[in-house]
């Protein structure tokens, strides 16, 4: 507890892994996504139609919470929906919390253990 950047990095780890195997499960895949401007997104969950879904993974807070939805939304604002389909959700995967909420700006924030099927 007295390393949370290492914790984070554990959570990250565990997390894209949960989402890899529930994303397979459905035939969708999960991809990191890091353009030249370091604009990068911890999660891209992709299905064979096409539609996606933008996640950060967080371990919980309000700050950090805040600072993973911001960077969705400039992530999404930088998609040309010109050649490819808006995300289909925005979503911070959360270590800590007991239910699942949308926040005004659209972006769901949602504990990791409601992931489970």
């Amino acid at each position: 507890m007295k390393d949370l950047n290492t914790l984070g990095l554990l959570f990250e780890a565990m997390a894209v892994r949960d989402l890899r195997v529930y994303a397979e499960a459905i035939d969708g895949h999960v991809y990191h996504y890091r353009d030249s401007n370091n604009l990068e997104c911890d999660s891209v969950v992709h299905f064979r139609n096409g539609h996606y879904g933008l996640v950060e993974i967080k371990l919980g807070g309000e700050y950090l919470i805040a600072e993973g939805a911001k960077n969705l939304l400039l992530l999404e604002k930088k998609i040309d929906t010109d050649k490819m389909y808006a995300p289909s959700f925005k979503m911070i995967l959360t270590a800590v919390g007991e239910y699942a909420y949308q926040r005004e700006d659209g972006v769901y924030v949602v504990p990791i253990g409601c992931l489970k099927p």
